[in-house]
């Protein structure tokens, strides 16, 4: 994979003020690290939002600073604009290429299970991501999981059972399960599915834990002392 690059520009304005920045096209990050002093910068955004895309937290980005040595980071934390979700902010972390580091590396499942196609059995992937401890010229970008190996419905694959680069070690728990294959719906089950419910019918175990809730909070009710009763009664008096 080539090397993701982005130039970078020191900034002196913080704060409100970093709106304007971003009016011109550029975003506000902070590099930090370990034993490193904080430096506020600017990156252009198309610049930035191309290598966050290419790199996501799982990849080396080289960020060149005039007058600086070119400095190798991970992008950490990314704050999007809620309503347009545009990156308004972004955390670097600096890394030694001689000590290690942890990240979390996206799963990538690959191959065919025999029970999702023969069986027409459901893949349930309960992992997408994993951390790993690793030099940073051993992180890897993602980690495939071959699916091929779910057989029938009893076949299960555990983090201990992905095979990853030398010198990259799983930090999760190895007895997780990654993946496995559900077996599909009965017809009864979908016929039971399907069944429409009446207006104002509540299923059995609903209405069980609605009574339940009730009494409970009847329960709560008396158990209040008589000084907060009376408050809540004088708020509703208001």
């Amino acid at each position: 994979m080539e090397k993701i690059k982005i130039k970078a520009q020191k900034r002196d304005i913080l704060g409100k003020k970093v709106a304007g920045l971003r009016r011109e096209g550029l975003i506000p990050v902070v590099l930090y690290g370990k034993g490193k002093d904080n430096m506020s910068l600017t990156v252009n955004k198309k610049e930035f939002d191309r290598a966050y895309r290419l790199s996501g937290g799982s990849t080396i980005v080289q960020i060149e600073i005039p007058d600086e040595k070119t400095k190798n980071v991970l992008i950490k934390e990314v704050d999007k604009n809620p309503v347009n979700d545009n990156i308004i902010h972004a955390d670097l972390y600096q890394i030694k290429m001689s000590e290690k580091i942890t990240a979390q590396v996206p799963l990538n499942f690959v191959g065919d299970s025999v029970a999702v196609i023969d069986l027409s059995g459901s893949l349930i992937t309960n992992k997408s991501e994993v951390e790993v401890e690793c030099l940073p010229a051993d992180l890897p970008h993602e980690i495939e999981v071959d699916i091929s190996v779910l057989e029938d419905f009893e076949s299960v694959i555990h983090l201990k059972d992905i095979k990853v680069p030398e010198g990259v070690e799983i930090k999760d728990d190895l007895e997780e399960t990654v993946a496995n294959v559900e077996p599909p719906r009965s017809e009864e089950e979908m016929a039971e599915l399907e069944e429409p419910v009446e207006e104002g019918e509540m299923p059995e175990a609903e209405q069980g834990q609605a009574e339940e809730t009730g009494e409970a909070a009847e329960g709560a009710e008396e158990a209040k002392p008589a000084e907060a009763q009376a408050s809540e009664q004088e708020k509703k008096s208001e």
